[in-house]
């Protein structure tokens, strides 16, 4: 055995190392990322949910928009004011006033309340049956098909399928807008939780077509746009609609209406 010879070559690893080590060390300080602390704390207070209801890719990609000032601190629909409150202490801000939404579901054609082309066996899933003659089974095409896309991608478990229509627990939903997406028909959308009446069909056929295709459609005979005394009520493209920032939650376009196609949602 060469001693000398082992001796050289740990001396050689060693300086080596030392070599490497050095290396890493001032990489480790030139090539440093600095952190935003700010960013970091928001990261902490927001949900962590990633539902991407902000409109932003996670939470981590709000809480950098917030930080450098491209998002209010009230933009997490999940977190609501509690969230707000602490990111705006952060950001040393004010949180400012937000609504809170729910989504709704604009159809309430149960299954005794619509007429059905045919009878349908095949994938359910909403967003395959846009591949069916007519869209689906219902003769309504506006109408809900019923096979819970939108369950599927809650991650609130906030909605469920009720005798063959979606239905939002709005207790439970925190306005991610995951189902208003994933809708085909479009029938979901988000309004105010606070929210007395909503019309729950979104039907755009003539009132004589309507009638026949499902039994709770909206006619578009514009009986709510003339009763409603705040002007909240208006009909377009013989579908109802209402305009919350005027709705004064009165009740009188659900009591007026002819066919129950606006409900009261307590």
């Amino acid at each position: 055995m060469n001693f000398s010879g082992i001796i050289t070559t740990l001396i050689i690893m060693l300086v080596l190392g030392l070599f490497v080590g050095l290396f890493l060390g001032v990489a480790a300080i030139v090539f440093k990322v600095k952190v935003n602390e700010k960013e970091e704390a928001v990261l902490k207070a927001l949900p962590g949910n990633n539902c991407g209801g902000c409109g932003f890719p996670g939470c981590a990609g709000l809480a950098a928009a917030i930080a450098k000032g491209e998002a209010p601190v009230n933009q997490c629909p999940v977190g609501g004011e509690a969230v707000a409150s602490e990111i705006a202490k952060i950001m040393g801000t004010e949180a400012g006033k937000s609504e809170r939404l729910v989504a709704f579901v604009a159809c309430k054609a149960h299954c005794d309340d619509i007429t059905l082309d045919y009878d349908y066996t095949g994938s359910e899933d909403c967003r395959m049956l846009s591949f069916v003659p007519n869209g689906g089974p219902k003769s309504c095409n506006y109408g809900c098909l019923g096979y819970g896309s939108c369950v599927k991608v809650c991650p609130f478990g906030a909605i469920s399928v009720v005798d063959g229509v979606a239905v939002v627990n709005k207790e439970l939903c925190k306005a991610c807008g995951k189902c208003v997406a994933v809708c085909p028909k479009h029938l979901i959308s988000l309004i105010p939780y606070d929210a007395k009446y909503a019309v729950a069909c979104s039907n755009k056929e003539k009132g004589v077509v309507t009638t026949k295709q499902c039994k709770v459609g909206c006619i578009g005979c514009g009986i709510c746009q003339k009763n409603c005394p705040k002007g909240a009520v208006s009909v377009t493209d013989f579908n109802a609609t209402i305009d919350y920032s005027l709705c004064a939650n009165c009740g009188v376009c659900a009591e007026k209406c002819p066919k129950k196609s606006i409900l009261n949602l307590g």
